[in-house]
């Protein structure tokens, strides 16, 4: 189900005024695009989004004062819509008074902050892709290593919380234990936070729940983090093949995001909490282009290939 936003959310959030259509401010956001209205003040609305909320400044002001009556009330009919959730003057501008009159008869909410356009512009962007970004919650440890947000999956009783606090205790930080709460941004970049009920909470079988900022102190946690790797936990099986090498990648998706997956077996005498350093370690090494496998396999090859030279 699509995310919406009452218009009067952002109203109190960004302090907006409101000058007309104060009886529209039920309406609803549900693109965290923002539309400035130039051609439509020049009159060109073929392809006018009406949906965008809607952002005059300066600029647009300034030619629409050029018109004459007759067609300033004109084009403020065509331009106020039902689909369009509000209209914002920035800068502390004088509105026209067409234009309160007409948003006062189509009920469409004016507003008018006192900010700069590009500022107000980028608040505002900022408040509406945190609220409709598309959202979802997983069973799950998240932890930060090495700067690298590193997500535990697997099944119940495997040792995600054992493991997380495993890496507390080396220095790593704690984001979210048993529920990650994932959110994923305009760029497909997914960030997971704790539910504020358990937040630096940590549930270890045996002892119960702890409070994993009172223990090892602030350093030790963090609100929210960018996923960049998925480590699946799973019970060894014998006659499974797993990957030795680390050049097939795996990845799974989440929202609508694809990333990166790393399945750890797990038996008696591994020591999960230095495998995932490791895997964030080797995670950052691959961004900045260096690839162990990948450089074994090559050498591997010209090795091969020239003994095939002497044999030959």
């Amino acid at each position: 189900m699509a995310k919406k936003v009452k218009v009067a959310e952002m109203v109190e959030q960004c302090h907006l005024e409101v000058l007309a259509g104060e009886q529209g401010l039920k309406r609803l956001i549900t693109v965290d695009d923002l539309h400035r209205p130039g051609l439509e003040m020049a009159g060109y609305f073929e392809y006018h989004p009406k949906e965008r909320v809607q952002l005059i400044g300066k600029t647009e002001l300034s030619f629409f004062e050029t018109l004459s009556p007759e067609a300033k009330r004109e084009r403020m009919q065509l331009f106020c819509s039902e689909e369009m959730p509000c209209i914002i003057v920035t800068r502390g501008l004088e509105v026209p008074q067409e234009l309160m009159d007409v948003c006062q008869e189509q009920q469409v909410p004016l507003l008018r902050s006192q900010m700069a356009t590009t500022i107000l512009s980028s608040r505002i962007t900022n408040f509406l892709e945190k609220k409709l970004a598309p959202t979802a919650t997983i069973h799950g440890v998240l932890v930060d290593v090495y700067g690298v947000g590193m997500l535990i999956s697997g099944g119940s009783g495997i040792g995600k919380s054992e493991t997380a606090l495993e890496l507390v205790k080396r220095g790593h930080r704690l984001v979210a234990d048993d529920a990650v709460e994932i959110r994923q941004t305009s760029d497909f970049q997914l960030h997971g936070s704790a539910p504020e009920l358990i937040r630096h909470l940590l549930e270890i079988r045996g002892i119960g729940i702890i409070n994993v900022m009172t223990l090892f102190g602030a350093g030790a946690i963090r609100n929210n983090k960018r996923i960049s790797v998925v480590i699946k936990l799973e019970n060894w099986q014998q006659d499974k093949q797993y990957d030795r090498l680390g050049i097939d990648e795996e990845t799974t998706r989440i929202i609508d995001t694809d990333v990166p997956l790393v399945t750890i077996p797990v038996r008696p005498g591994r020591n999960l909490a230095v495998i995932i350093e490791v895997a964030a370690m080797n995670y950052r090494l691959k961004r900045m282009g260096y690839n162990a496998a990948l450089q074994f396999t090559n050498k591997l090859t010209e090795t091969i290939a020239e003994d095939m030279e002497d044999f030959d």
